[in-house]
């Protein structure tokens, strides 16, 4: 299986996730599981079977986390060195060329894109016309409304 790039913060954000799954939730989920079979018959017993779902949800995204983790490949973006070309993680000042409305986005993968929080994944469109383009470049983005132009103002590393 190919490796998936993934920033440091989003492959410890990961791991942490994963700790807690196994440390805090499955020993609930048991004690959960354990109380509602105290409680007598479990066909009708709708906490035991909330409870199972419950495991079963998380066992799922045990073996989930598990699994992105095994295929990550961490790019630690302070230790490439500074330049002004676009590369996974860093972050992309952009100036739409029609309204000139400036944004700017964090390239990461795709575990961690959260737009809200201007992180785009680096397969997204507007990732994919940006990357290897430097300081000053236009690029044309392909989107359902049709093409649209930015110019690429700033890049940093981290």
């Amino acid at each position: 299986m190919n490796k998936v790039p993934m920033t440091v913060l989003g492959e410890s954000t990961l791991r942490a996730e994963l700790e807690d799954l196994k440390k805090v939730q499955r020993p609930r989920i048991v004690a959960a599981i354990a109380e509602a079979r105290a409680h007598g018959d479990l066909k009708e017993n709708a906490e035991y079977h909330a409870a199972r779902d419950e495991q079963s949800f998380t066992e799922g995204r045990v073996q989930e986390v598990e699994s992105k983790l095994s295929h990550v490949q961490v790019i630690d973006i302070s230790k490439i060195p500074a330049s002004d070309r676009v590369i996974f993680g860093v972050t992309v000042t952009i100036i739409n060329l029609d309204s000139d409305v400036t944004v700017t986005y964090t390239i990461v993968g795709d575990d961690e894109s959260d737009i809200k929080q201007s992180k785009i994944s680096y397969q997204s469109p507007i990732a994919r016309a940006l990357m290897g383009k430097q300081i000053g470049d236009v690029v044309v983005v392909k989107t359902p409304s049709g093409d649209v132009q930015y110019e690429i103002d700033d890049v940093s590393h981290g």
